[in-house]
C-alpha cells in the first residue's frame, strides 16, 4: 500500500466508519477489514492518529485498528504477519513524539506501545526504555506526562510476563532503572508537596498525576522486578519510606477540599501506597519481615487510635485492615508445631508479631472493632428505614470484604480472635457481662452497643464454644429479648435471631428447638421487613443443621410455610426473592412428602413469578431449585404441575434459547426428578425429549468438552428414565436420532463417556429385547469390534460383553445376522470369527465385576452349546 496515495483513501474510509448511518458504516468496516493484511496499512494508520489536526473520532478509530492489528499480525508466526521492515518503521514512529493532546487517545497509544513491547522489548526494540527514560526528564509538561504514562503501561505489561526467560529480562530491566524510577518518584512527590499549599489547583493536580504514574511504575518494579528484594537497599529504602510519605499525603488531605479532582487523585495515591505494601507482602512475605513492625504500628495507629481522626477515609481504613489481616494470617510467619523445625526467617517474623500484639494492644483493637466499627451507622439505619431489602443485600455482601468497611472489620475480628483467642475471649466475655438484662428502648446508643457485642459473639461462636453456656443464655437472655416488640428494639431482634443462627450448628440443645421454632413463627410476623428476612435466614440454617428433627418441626410447618410464602410475595427485589425461595426450598427438601398439604399457594404463585422474572435468570434458577424439591415432595402428584412444569423444562434445556446458559444445569435436574416421580410418560413429557439431541451434539458449547461432566451424566440418566418408563413409545419415536448422536460421539469421547452411552444401549436391550437391537443396530458393530480387538479398559470391556450377552440371549437371530455381517468385515468364516469372540470372552470374563453381568455372560456362553456350529459342537 503506497503511503502517499493511500492516506487520503484510508482517511476517507475511517471517516465513513465513524458514521451513525449503517448504510455508510458497514461498507467502510468491510473495506478496513480487507486492508488489515495489506502491507503499509498500519503505517498509514500511524500517520493518521499522530496527525493532531484530524477529527478526534477518526484518530481514535485509527488507534483502535492499529491496536487490534498488533494482536493479530505482529507476531512472526501469525498469518499475514507484518514484515520486519514495516515493524521497524512503526516502532520508530511510535516513540518519536510524546505530545498527544487528547487523554483517551494518549492512553490507547501507551497501551499499544506496551503491546509491541511485550513482543519485541528488549531484543528487537532495545531503544524503547532509554527513549522513555530520557523523555520523562523533559521540562515540557505534556511530553513528560505522556512519556510517563507510556513508561507505566510498558512496565506493567513486561511485569505480567511469566516465562522464566521473560522474568529474567524483567529482573535485569528493574535492576537497571530502579534507581532512576525512585529518583523520578521522589522528584514528583516533593514537587506536589511543595505546591499543595500554593492554592493552584491546576498545578497541584498536574504534579499529583505525575506522582501517581511514577508510583505505579515503582509498584510494578518493586513487586515483580526482584527475586530477593530484601537484599536490595534501594528497594527496602523505598518501602521503608512509604510510611513517612503516607503520613505527608494524609496530612495534605486537611488542606484539600472534599469534592474536587485533587481530592480524588490524592486518595487514589494514598490507596496505591497501601497496594504496594499489600502486593509486596503477598509476593515476598519473607522479604517483608523487616516491614512487619512498621506496618502494624502505622496501620493500628491510624485505624484504632485518634491519630487517624480527620485524615483517614473508608477505603484507606479497609486497606490498613487488610494489611493487618494478611500479617496475622500469613503462613510464612507461623512456626511449625515443633518450633525448632521452623526456618530462622519464620521465627523472626513470629517474634515481631508476638512483640507487637501485646495484651493492651489486642484489647484495644478488639474493643475498638466492636464498639466503633461494628456499630450501625446513621447511613445504615437510614437505609434500613428507606430501603430494607437493599439493607439486607448490603449486609450479606459475600466476597466484598476486601473493598467494603463493615465486612472487612468483621473478617479482621474473626482472624485476630482466632489467632489470639486465649487473650481476647475474657475481653469479649466481660463485654457480654456488662450487657445482661433488657436495654432501655429509649437509649439508642445502648441498643447499638449491644447489637455490636452480639455481632462479635456470633462471629466468634466457634472460638467461644467452651466459654459460653449458650443454652442458658438463649433461655434467660436472648429469648426474652426476641419478645420485646417495640419498634426501636428491632435492631436487637434482628441481631439476636442472627446470633442464634450462628450458634445453631455450634452449640444448641435439640430440646430447645421447639422454643426457637415458636420464636421464629412470631418473628416471621414482625412488623419490620429486615427482621423477617433475617429470621428466614436463621430458619434455613436451622433446617440445614445436622441435628434437625422433622418430628419437632412439623407442628410449626404450616405456620412457617404460610408466613414464608407471604414474605416471598411481599419482597420486590430479585436478590431477596431468591433468598426466600432458597429458604422455602430447604424446608421442602427436609420435610419431603410432609409438605404436600401446604404447597397449594406456592404452586399457584410460581407461574406468575416465573413470568415476572423473564429478565432475571438467577431468580429463575432459584425457581427451578424450588421446583426440584417441590416435585420430590409431591411425588406422583407432581403430574398436576405439568402444565407449568414442562414448558419450564422445555425453555431451560433448549440450547437455541439464550437463557439456557444460566438455566441448563438446574433445568436438567428438574427434568430428571420429574421423570423419576412420574407414574407414566405423557405425550407432552415425551415431546420435550426433542431438546436432547442438540444437547448431545453440542457438548463443547453446552455441557463442556468432557462427557464425564455432571450435566451429561444427568442427560444419560434422563435417557435411561425414558427407556424404563416407556421403552416402546420412546424408542419408536427417538431411537434413530439418539443412535445417530451416539455413533458420532463414541469415537470422540472419554472412556467414562463411552460407558454412559453403552449403558443406555444395555438398558434398551434389557427392557425391550425386540426393539432394542433393531433401534441400536448401528452401534452393535462398534461393540463387536471392541470385543474382537480386546478393549484394554476393563470397565468398557465389561459393558461390551454385557451388550453382546443381551443380544445373544434375547435375540439369537439378530446375533446371527450381526455375526454374518462382521465376518465379511473381518474377512473370516463365521465359525472362525465366533471362535475368536468366545476365546476373547472367556479370557476377559474376569473384567466383569457385577454379579448380574457375570451371570449374563455365563448364560450367553452356555446358550451357544446346543448350536450346530463347528466351534461348540466339536469334541475336546
Amino acid at each position: 500500500m503506497d503511503l502517499n496515495s493511500a492516506s487520503s483513501v484510508v482517511l476517507q474510509v475511517l471517516t465513513q466508519a465513524t458514521s451513525q448511518d449503517t448504510a455508510v458504516l458497514k461498507p467502510a468496516e468491510e473495506q478496513l477489514k480487507q486492508w488489515e493484511t495489506q502491507p503499509g496499512f498500519y503505517s498509514v494508520l500511524l500517520n493518521i492518529f499522530t496527525n493532531h489536526t484530524l477529527d478526534i473520532n477518526v484518530r481514535w478509530l485509527a488507534v483502535l485498528y492499529f491496536k487490534h492489528g498488533i494482536d493479530r499480525y505482529w507476531r512472526r508466526v501469525a498469518p499475514h504477519a507484518l514484515s520486519e521492515e514495516e515493524k521497524s518503521t512503526l516502532r520508530a514512529g511510535l516513540i518519536t513524539n510524546f505530545n498527544e493532546p487528547i487523554n483517551q487517545i494518549a492512553t490507547q497509544i501507551a497501551v499499544l506501545i506496551a503491546k509491541v513491547a511485550r513482543l519485541d522489548c528488549p531484543r528487537q526494540w532495545p531503544e524503547l526504555i532509554p527513549t522513555l527514560v530520557e523523555s520523562v526528564k523533559v521540562q515540557d509538561d505534556l511530553r513528560q506526562h505522556r512519556a510517563l504514562l507510556t513508561f507505566y503501561h510498558v512496565t506493567k505489561t513486561l511485569a505480567s510476563k511469566r516465562l522464566a526467560a521473560d522474568r529474567k529480562l524483567f529482573y535485569d530491566l528493574a535492576s537497571g532503572i530502579y534507581n532512576f524510577a525512585c529518583s523520578l518518584w521522589n522528584h514528583h512527590t516533593d514537587t506536589f508537596l511543595q505546591q499543595v499549599s500554593s492554592g493552584n489547583e491546576s498545578a497541584v493536580l498536574s504534579s499529583l498525576e505525575r506522582t501517581l504514574l511514577s508510583l505505579k511504575v515503582l509498584r510494578k518494579l518493586t513487586v515483580n522486578g526482584f527475586v530477593e528484594p530484601h537484599k536490595n537497599m534501594e528497594v527496602m529504602g523505598f518501602l521503608h519510606g512509604i510510611f513517612e510519605r503516607l503520613k505527608q499525603f494524609l496530612e495534605c488531605s486537611r488542606s484539600i477540599g472534599t469534592d474536587n479532582a485533587c481530592r480524588d487523585r490524592l486518595e487514589k495515591t494514598v490507596i496505591l501506597f497501601t497496594k504496594v505494601l499489600l502486593d509486596f507482602l503477598d509476593q515476598h512475605p519473607i522479604s517483608f519481615t523487616p516491614l512487619i513492625q512498621r506496618s502494624l504500628e502505622f496501620s493500628v495507629s491510624y485505624v484504632f487510635t485518634e491519630v487517624g481522626e480527620g485524615v483517614t477515609f473508608e477505603r484507606f481504613i479497609v486497606q490498613c485492615m487488610n494489611l493487618i489481616k494478611m500479617i496475622v494470617k500469613n503462613y510464612a510467619y507461623k512456626p511449625s508445631k515443633n518450633f525448632e523445625d521452623s526456618s530462622p526467617e519464620t521465627i523472626e517474623a513470629h517474634k515481631i508479631k508476638m512483640a507487637f500484639f501485646t495484651y493492651p494492644t489486642l484489647t484495644e483493637i478488639c474493643r475498638r472493632l466492636v464498639s466503633h466499627y461494628f456499630l450501625l451507622t446513621e447511613e445504615e439505619l437510614t437505609m434500613w428505614e428507606e430501603d430494607p431489602e437493599g439493607f439486607t443485600v448490603e449486609e450479606t455482601g459475600g466476597d466484598s470484604w476486601k473493598y467494603s468497611l463493615r465486612p472487612c472489620t468483621e473478617v479482621l475480628f474473626i482472624d485476630i480472635f482466632h489467632e489470639y483467642n486465649q487473650i481476647l475471649t475474657p475481653v469479649l466475655l466481660e463485654m457480654m457481662q456488662t450487657l445482661q438484662g433488657p436495654t432501655n428502648v429509649e437509649d439508642m446508643n445502648a441498643l447499638l452497643i449491644k447489637d455490636a457485642v452480639y455481632n462479635a459473639v456470633g462471629l466468634a461462636a466457634f472460638e467461644l464454644f467452651d466459654s459460653v453456656d449458650f443454652d442458658q443464655w438463649f433461655k434467660n437472655q436472648l429469648l426474652p429479648e426476641l419478645q420485646v416488640s417495640h419498634n426501636r428494639y428491632k435492631p436487637l431482634r434482628r441481631r439476636v435471631i442472627w446470633l442464634i443462627g450462628q450458634w445453631i450448628s455450634v452449640k444448641f440443645k435439640s430440646d430447645l428447638r421447639p422454643m426457637l421454632y415458636e420464636a421464629i413463627c412470631n418473628l416471621l410476623q414482625d412488623q419490620d421487613l429486615v427482621v423477617r428476612i433475617e429470621t428466614a435466614t436463621t430458619l434455613k440454617l436451622t433446617v440445614d443443621d445436622f441435628e434437625f428433627r422433622t418430628d419437632q418441626f412439623l407442628p410449626y410447618l404450616e405456620t412457617m410455610f404460610t408466613l414464608l410464602f407471604q414474605l416471598l410475595q411481599q419482597v420486590t427485589e430479585c436478590d431477596t426473592k431468591m433468598h426466600v425461595l432458597h429458604v422455602l426450598s430447604c424446608v421442602i427438601e427436609r420435610v419431603n412428602v410432609q409438605i404436600r398439604p401446604y404447597v397449594g399457594c406456592l404452586v399457584q404463585y410460581l407461574p406468575l413469578l416465573w413470568k415476572q422474572s423473564e429478565e432475571h435468570n438467577m431468580l429463575r434458577c432459584a425457581i427451578l431449585t424450588t421446583l426440584i424439591h417441590l416435585v420430590q415432595g409431591l411425588g406422583a402428584d407432581s403430574k398436576n404441575l405439568y402444565p407449568f412444569l414442562l414448558p419450564v423444562i422445555q425453555l431451560s434445556t433448549d440450547v437455541s434459547q439464550p437463557p439456557h446458559v444460566y438455566l441448563l444445569e438446574d433445568g436438567l435436574e428438574l427434568w430428571l426428578v420429574t421423570l423419576e416421580n412420574s407414574p407414566c410418560v405423557t405425550p407432552e413429557l415425551l415431546r420435550i425429549f426433542q431438546n436432547m439431541s442438540p444437547l448431545l451434539e453440542l457438548p463443547s458449547s453446552c455441557l463442556a468438552n468432557e462427557l464425564s461432566s455432571e450435566n451429561l451424566r444427568t442427560c444419560f440418566k434422563i435417557i435411561n428414565g425414558y427407556i424404563f418408563l416407556s421403552s416402546t413409545e420412546f424408542l419408536q419415536t427417538y431411537a434413530v436420532g439418539l443412535c445417530q448422536s451416539f455413533c458420532e460421539l463414541l469415537p470422540e469421547i472419554t472412556t467414562e463417556g463411552q460407558v454412559q452411552v453403552l449403558k443406555v444401549v444395555e438398558n434398551a436391550l434389557k427392557v425391550n429385547p425386540v426393539l432394542g437391537p433393531q433401534m441400536f443396530q448401528p452401534i452393535l458393530p462398534y461393540v463387536f469390534r471392541g470385543v474382537i480387538e480386546g478393549e484394554r479398559y476393563p470397565v468398557v470391556m465389561s459393558i461390551y460383553l454385557a451388550v453382546m450377552g443381551r443380544v445373544l440371549l434375547q435375540n439369537t437371530s439378530f446375533f446371527s445376522s450381526l455375526l454374518n455381517k462382521m465376518s465379511h468385515e473381518f474377512n473370516q468364516e463365521m465359525d472362525q470369527l465366533l471362535g475368536n469372540v468366545i476365546e476373547m470372552w472367556v479370557d476377559r470374563v474376569d473384567n466383569i465385576t457385577q454379579p448380574e453381568r457375570k451371570k449374563l455372560s455365563a448364560l450367553a456362553l452356555l446358550s451357544l452349546l446346543p448350536s450346530d456350529n463347528r466351534i461348540t459342537s466339536k469334541g475336546p
